[in-house]
């Protein structure tokens, strides 16, 4: 068990911040142990087929055997919203005893991977190097597995968070954590988490305590060392919701979004058209057909080009996700 003493001054200066890095280096588990991550199987499936360039096997070796994760790859967000390309540089910033430290820590209970062996007799040097090594690692790791679903996951996390800060002004940090996980209990100004690899108490002092929700968090994870100041990374709400697919466009509600003249337009653009042929198609005069689509060019719902004399119209990405699909099926 670890615990978190927190006074009152602690409690005032509980706060709320969405971490990029902590998103990343926690979603390798879900690689590592697919089993156990059930709802986060179709991200999986999606990100498989372009990791084949990385080296795998040391990203994997970050997870040790009881699933914990060294605390430099996961560094306190020193803001609200940081971004991730800050979070790594302050990885690189690691000195290499700590990285060593840190390293041994998730693996006390279990033998050192092949791939970070050299790490407890390795000099500095040699450490600093697989930190650099790691970081460069998890930039293309990010990129490939992270960065094109974040919009989507920063909205989850900031979702958890208005509930949360709800819960704390509602019934103060009692009903803040009373739902946050079963492995947590609050008693008298502590802050209990169970099941932890550690076995150790914190005193806040004055530090405060940050709270990071996390897509890919299974329980409550706090830093591994006693050292680190108060944090904790929590499984946030609505990930059953995540990777389910939208819902299929509704033809009627389109209609009613746009009128039914631009939605039949819209749905007309699925190729490069120019306004007489798409007045000749819709058996409507040219000009009627070029107020409407001035519209939806504004709207960023069509593109145009020219091509000689003529300009042709086409569905904007946007649009398409209006129509239903490329095809505006």
């Amino acid at each position: 068990m670890i615990s978190f003493a927190l006074g009152v001054e602690d409690l005032a200066d509980t706060r709320f911040a969405i971490s990029p890095i902590h998103e990343t280096v926690l979603s390798l588990r879900v690689l590592r142990e697919p089993g156990l991550y059930a709802l986060h199987l179709p991200w999986r499936r999606s990100v498989l087929g372009g990791l084949d360039a990385l080296d795998t096997e040391l990203l994997l070796a970050l997870v040790g055997p009881d699933r914990g994760i060294p605390d430099f790859l996961t560094p306190r967000p020193a803001s609200f919203a940081a971004t991730f390309e800050d979070e790594l540089a302050a990885v690189r910033r690691t000195p290499a005893d700590v990285v060593r430290r840190d390293l041994l820590a998730v693996y006390v209970r279990g033998r050192l991977p092949d791939v970070l062996r050299d790490v407890t007799a390795a000099g500095d040097t040699a450490v600093a190097e697989l930190r650099e090594t790691i970081c460069d690692l998890l930039h293309r790791y990010w990129e490939i597995a992270i960065r094109p679903t974040w919009p989507r996951l920063r909205l989850l996390l900031e979702a958890d968070m208005t509930y949360r800060a709800r819960q704390l002004a509602v019934g103060g940090a009692r009903l803040l954590f009373a739902d946050m996980h079963r492995n947590l209990r609050w008693d008298d100004g502590v802050l209990h988490i169970d099941k932890m690899i550690g076995r150790h108490r914190v005193a806040a002092s004055g530090r405060g305590l940050l709270l990071v929700p996390s897509v890919f968090a299974h329980k409550p994870a706090p830093p591994v060392s006693p050292d680190e100041p108060p944090l904790l990374a929590y499984p946030c709400r609505g990930v059953a919701t995540l990777w389910a697919p939208p819902p299929a466009p509704d033809a009627g509600a389109l209609t009613s979004l746009l009128g039914a003249p631009r939605a039949r337009l819209l749905g007309l653009l699925d190729e490069p058209l120019a306004t007489v042929e798409v007045a000749r198609r819709l058996a409507v005069t040219p000009s009627a057909v070029s107020q409407h689509l001035r519209v939806l060019h504004a709207t960023g719902l069509v593109t145009r080009t020219r091509d000689g004399r003529h300009v042709l119209y086409r569905r904007s990405p946007l649009g398409d996700q209006l129509a239903g699909g490329p095809t505006g099926g």
